[in-house]
């Protein structure tokens, strides 16, 4: 690549950011850090009507979150600033290139009312037209700088009245431009209506304002998502029409993400109904609306990211484990597939088990520490050390290993009924004495218990299920010598004490 790599996500202000749009931004930073190459963020807020407060702010703590980190744009800064559509629109950016497509005849005026377009639509409705667009078909019935005398619309702008301006989309002409994803496009200019290019408002559209911006920030490579691939042909024509073919950007449409079943796009009413996050942060809006994200589900921003990846791109290896790092070195968009990725919730909460279970215990223990109420370093890893293999959240290692932090308050009724003995109060007594003779190490307690099943030619399975429930209250989990080593000696002889009269007092009752 001869020109230096210039990529953007451009997300409009318009509500919370999907996690569809995480992984467009993603792919840039990604395409554009293995090339050397820059990632910047452009917010396109032409369309007023649609925007959201905090949005904006929303989409900036989104990609610090998930360490996607912009080298220019909104509230960066940067050489081809403003980065906000809506102050270079104040500056004048765009309309002076709206003029210069009405002058070269390929853009055109129009005055027709929201009720005249209705009018429209329904005439080619019932006159059984092909299409019921604005278009080489329908413009020259309509009112227009086309149909109207030079004299009469400039009186009409003269007079304030509203206008749009409209591309004028050649006849019969084929468009064909190349998809580094998909290959070939090829699409008749027939099939194409005359979009609008700048609002009455004074705001261009987006397919104005995306392809100046694109042009004037030099992108070389516009990464999105694959709603945008038929607008493709429409900003082919602006780039031949400004004059900027040489300069125009090579253009990737990513595969849609899907629902679980594959039927159809993710949508947030899916995570509602199958109980995930489908965007990265919490989403609070003042007008009350509430989605929960990843961070505040407890994953980790590098297991999201990695599974992220995964939506749409294979590395071509058994590796499912990635680094960001590891990511960027080995990305790559001939690895992106053509079809929709399909979303499983069940293997994103296995990434986030694989990066808990690789992090050190005491790692873990700095993020539960706050939670923790004061508790000891050293022992709060011991606790990690524990419980990370059996949970796939942080947050889960102190709600299921509450046990290592208390003495049990009730004990497992099944488990009690099933395998608590009439002679288990004298078995765990015995372990007392003997377990009080003993060096508190995992190693050794196991060793003296064995010894004593021998001496008492017992089974394994009750005695030691029966010192489980008195230590922890439960029939399963770590082991139990490495429990009783983390909460030592004085604690274990005082549960199974515990155990010894509370158990019988459940079965008496």
């Amino acid at each position: 690549m001869e020109k230096k790599v210039r990529v953007r996500f451009a997300p409009s202000p318009t509500g919370p950011l999907h996690i569809g749009g995480i992984r467009t931004a993603l792919y840039n930073y990604l395409f554009a850090k293995k090339h050397g190459g820059d990632f910047l963020l452009r917010v396109e807020d032409t369309d007023q009507t649609r925007y959201v407060k905090g949005a904006e702010a929303y989409i900036i703590e989104a990609l610090k979150w998930c360490g996607i980190t912009p080298d220019e744009g909104v509230n960066i800064g940067g050489d081809f600033g403003p980065y906000r559509q809506s102050e270079r629109k104040e500056q004048g950016t765009y309309k002076k290139y709206v003029d210069q497509l009405l002058e070269s005849g390929n853009a055109y005026y129009a005055f027709d009312t929201p009720e005249e377009l209705d009018e429209m639509r329904e005439r080619l409705k019932a006159g059984g037209g092909h299409s019921q667009s604005y278009d080489m078909h329908s413009r020259g019935g309509m009112i227009n700088s086309l149909a109207l005398s030079a004299e009469e619309v400039q009186k009409r702008i003269d007079a304030g009245e509203k206008y749009v301006v409209r591309i004028k989309i050649p006849r019969n002409e084929e468009i064909k431009f190349k998809d580094i994803i998909r290959g070939y496009v090829v699409v008749d200019s027939s099939n194409l209506d005359d979009k609008v290019l700048y609002k009455s408002d004074g705001m261009p559209t987006y397919h104005m304002a995306n392809v100046v911006d694109d042009y004037l920030m030099k992108i070389t490579h516009v990464i999105r998502g694959e709603e945008w691939l038929p607008s493709g042909p429409l900003h082919i024509l602006l780039y031949r029409f400004l004059g900027w073919e040489k300069e125009m950007p090579e253009f990737a449409h990513l595969p849609l993400i899907l629902k679980p079943n594959g039927n159809g796009k993710l949508s947030k009413r899916d995570g509602d109904a199958g109980g995930f996050p489908v965007f990265p942060i919490e989403w609070n809006s003042e007008e009350g609306e509430k989605f929960t994200g990843y961070r505040e589900s407890d994953y980790f921003p590098e297991a999201h990211i990695n599974m992220l990846a995964f939506l749409g791109w294979n590395p071509g290896t058994e590796q499912e484990l990635f680094t960001l790092e590891e990511l960027i070195q080995e990305f790559s968009l001939e690895r992106v597939g053509k079809s929709g990725a399909k979303f499983d919730p069940d293997k994103t909460k296995w990434f986030n088990e694989q990066y808990l279970r690789n992090k050190s215990n005491e790692e873990l223990a700095q993020l539960i520490k706050p939670l923790a109420g004061g508790v000891d370093d050293a022992f709060l890893a011991g606790v990690c050390g524990l419980m990370k293999e059996r949970v796939s959240f942080t947050n889960e290692i102190l709600e299921k290993g509450k046990y290592l932090f208390e003495a049990p308050t009730a004990y497992d009724a099944k488990m009690v009924k099933k395998k608590w003995k009439a002679d288990s109060p004298e078995i765990v007594a015995e372990l007392v004495s003997v377990f009080s003779d003993t060096e508190f190490k995992n190693e050794v307690l196991e060793a003296a218990f064995k010894t004593y099943i021998e001496e008492k030619e017992l089974g394994f399975g009750k005695p030691m299920i029966a010192i489980r429930l008195a230590i922890t209250g439960e029939g399963g989990g770590p082991s139990l010598f490495e429990i009783m080593e983390l909460i030592g000696k004085e604690e274990s002889i005082k549960r199974l004490n515990a155990g010894i009269a509370n158990i019988k007092k459940e079965i008496v009752a």
